[in-house]
């Protein structure tokens, strides 16, 4: 559908029509995860928002070359620029190689957003295969004459930046506030300036991660691989730069400061940002200790848990609230989602079954002896308006709404208060099949992948049959076989009802 898509940008802090500036190719780089444990709810987060973005973004026909970094060296404790690398004081803890620690929770990483029904990224470089490309960033910096040395470290000069340039205009942050937020990063003796941040440290004897550099031997600081690895993979100019809001400053504001530092201006057109998951109204975050892991999300090993949730019920938990809100989480909140979710499976499985009640009329309009008749015209108004929200800044929960409302004209037509025209089955199949599955990124219970619907097709008539056969023993007046394959599809797990024209099922969890 030709119309137009709106983005907010942090930068601009207002809606702008996406106009990529290479189209029909798109550039978007988002900020991955710094490997030195596993990801929680607040990684889940922008890894669905931005695999939504780059479903979306397919779907309209852009080519999408979608970069998400792996941060394994050089973000230092507290995002501060002295301390300890985060995976060196991991690896010292447990005594492992850093690369044992990154590699480990690089693999553990890829499989929970696996699980969460997260496209891969078109690339994924880590910061430790691009050192080279480091070094020469802040070569051009210092060149340029926005750096400076201080005891073989390398460090941005803010004050001499915001001569020529303005920081801080992501953040909306002046200088002089940008000095007293960053009172307790400040490096003890070495900075000329409290807000200056490191391009470059010099390793400490201790120091297990360093490499040579025309300075040191060290390391890279944590906001370069992001310009760096941005540039190498997408150009000095690309469209989208995504990651949490929490990382708007220092980190992205460091990274607009070296790009423009380094090439005389902006590398990103638009910065978009995924809000927060808070839990009692505070930030979730490892440096806070508040957090739940995906992994004990899965299997309800958590104190704060009430039970076990699916991969797929925290993905729906995640799109019920625009990306750009705050989520709370609570056990209320991901059992509401759990219901909601199962309703769209529900939905689907009644699509694929052979009963639902068919419009014979030659028109397919007006209105049958027992209600309502949904024709095409009614699923390519909800498919519009789908089409809509999305192209109004991704507003996923506007696009579930509609969906839940596609669901309950699925539910008339299956208890036979309404009926629904041949076309409009078949292409109310193809728009649940593209909103749920290939755009909201849903998967039903036991299917992966585009096979969702063939196995969720082959399974629903499986059970189709044993009914069908507990119903001809009905007739036979057969009791015994006919409560042999309830009591057995009870003890599975499902909730079979009688009607009058039938029966109808539903697998519980």
């Amino acid at each position: 559908m030709e119309q137009a898509l709106y983005v907010y940008n942090t930068l601009t802090r207002q809606k702008e029509v996406f106009r990529p500036l290479h189209a029909p190719h798109v550039g978007m780089y988002v900020c991955g995860p710094t490997v030195y444990g596993d990801a929680h709810l607040g990684h889940a987060r922008p890894a669905i928002t931005f695999d939504i973005i780059f479903r979306f973004l397919q779907h309209l026909g852009y080519k999408v070359r979608y970069v998400r970094n792996i941060t394994d060296v050089g973000h230092l404790e507290h995002d501060a620029d002295e301390g300890e690398d985060k995976i060196a004081k991991k690896a010292r803890l447990e005594q492992l190689e850093p690369m044992e620690v990154a590699q480990y929770y690089t693999n553990r990483f890829h499989d929970a957003m696996a699980a969460l029904g997260c496209l891969p990224p078109s690339i994924e470089p880590h910061a430790t295969g691009h050192i080279i490309e480091q070094i020469q960033l802040v070569k051009e910096i210092l060149a340029n004459g926005f750096a400076y040395e201080s005891n073989g470290s390398i460090y941005f000069d803010v004050a001499a930046y915001d001569k020529v340039h303005r920081y801080g205009i992501l953040s909306g942050r002046s200088l002089e506030n940008t000095k007293d937020a960053s009172r307790e990063l400040a490096g003890v003796g070495e900075k000329k300036n409290q807000a200056d941040f490191a391009l470059w440290k010099a390793a400490q004897p201790e120091h297990i991660m360093r490499w040579p550099s025309p300075w040191s031997d060290g390391f890279p600081g944590w906001h370069c691989e992001c310009t760096a690895m941005g540039r190498k993979y997408l150009g000095s100019h690309f469209d989208i730069h995504g990651g949490g809001m929490d990382l708007v400053f220092p980190h992205h504001e460091c990274e607009i400061a070296q790009a423009v530092a380094s090439q005389g201006d902006q590398m990103v057109k638009y910065w978009i940002h995924n809000n927060m998951i808070t839990i009692n109204g505070q930030k979730m975050g490892k440096s806070l200790g508040n957090f739940i892991t995906l992994p004990q999300f899965f299997s309800g090993d958590h104190p704060q848990l009430e039970r076990a949730y699916s991969p797929m019920t925290i993905r729906f938990f995640i799109l019920q609230a625009h990306y750009r809100s705050t989520v709370d989480f609570s056990n209320e909140a991901l059992q509401a989602a759990e219901k909601g979710l199962e309703r769209l499976m529900d939905a689907w499985r009644i699509l694929q079954s052979d009963n639902l009640q068919l419009d014979n009329s030659s028109s397919g309009n007006g209105k049958a002896a027992n209600g309502q008749i949904v024709d095409g015209q009614i699923v390519q108004s909800l498919a519009q308006q789908c089409y809509d929200a999305m192209c109004d800044d991704f507003n996923t929960p506007i696009v579930i709404s509609h969906l839940f409302e596609a669901c309950r004209l699925i539910n008339s037509v299956a208890d036979k208060k309404a009926a629904i025209t041949a076309d409009a089955l078949k292409a109310l199949r193809e728009f649940f099949s593209l909103w749920v599955f290939d755009l909201l990124g849903l998967q039903a219970p036991g299917a992966a992948g585009q096979s969702n619907a063939a196995r969720e097709e082959a399974f629903g008539h499986v059970v189709d049959m044993l009914l069908e056969q507990r119903m001809k023993a009905k007739q036979n007046k057969d009791w015994a076989t006919s409560d042999h394959i309830r009591d057995n599809l009870a003890a599975l797990g499902f909730e079979v009802k009688d009607t009058k024209d039938g029966f109808t099922w539903k697998l519980n969890k």
